[in-house]
């Protein structure tokens, strides 16, 4: 799939910018009330102008929002559900935590956590059709035991990894963010 692999080198970066509550619920207040400019966002943020305009950036960089010029205005929005490129994936599951959790920065910051380091995403990637025992995974990943349990331990408690029998399996999240972000992390 095209969109996954122009997304994957990119995606701990990706989820860093949105392991930050503040960037979060931008991205919420743009799915309430698309076309904001900067100083509305900081405004109903209670944010100052130049967090605002650096978490806007750092968010439409990642290709998490859109941004239209008009005249000396940036409107920011979510890109369209069917815009394509590298993070409609991404986007569309936004869409739905957004629409279905109660508290969907809590539940996207957990998420978005899972796969902020490289070597994660690595991991996750071998586990994929495989059981492997921590030290098959410490021969595969070539990680010290230290920063194997780590990274084990971080995507386990973020609902990527199952453990039974001193085994490790890829698991797959419920929510939407979740599939999503384990899928672009697999491929």
């Amino acid at each position: 799939m095209a969109t996954v692999h122009l997304l994957r080198p990119t995606l701990w970066r990706t989820c860093r910018v949105l392991a930050n509550r503040t960037r979060l619920q931008i991205l919420g207040l743009l799915f309430k009330e698309p076309g904001l400019t900067v100083s509305a966002v900081g405004e109903r943020l209670d944010l100052a102008l130049p967090v605002a305009s650096q978490y806007l950036r750092a968010l439409e960089a990642r290709g998490l929002l859109r941004a239209r010029r008009s005249g000396r205005w940036v409107h920011y929005q979510l890109p369209a559900a069917n815009a394509g490129g590298p993070a409609a994936l991404l986007v569309m599951a936004l869409r739905q935590v957004f629409r279905q959790e109660a508290h969907p920065t809590e539940v996207l910051f957990k998420l978005a956590t899972a796969f902020t380091h490289p070597r994660r995403i690595e991991l996750f990637r071998t586990l994929q059709g495989q059981r492997p025992d921590f030290r098959q995974l410490k021969t595969a990943t070539r990680l010290s035991a230290w920063a194997l349990r780590r990274h084990l331990e971080k995507l386990k408690g973020r609902g990527f990894l199952d453990q039974q029998q001193g085994h490790y399996a890829a698991a797959h999240p419920e929510s939407a963010v979740g599939r999503a972000l384990a899928r672009l992390a697999a491929e």
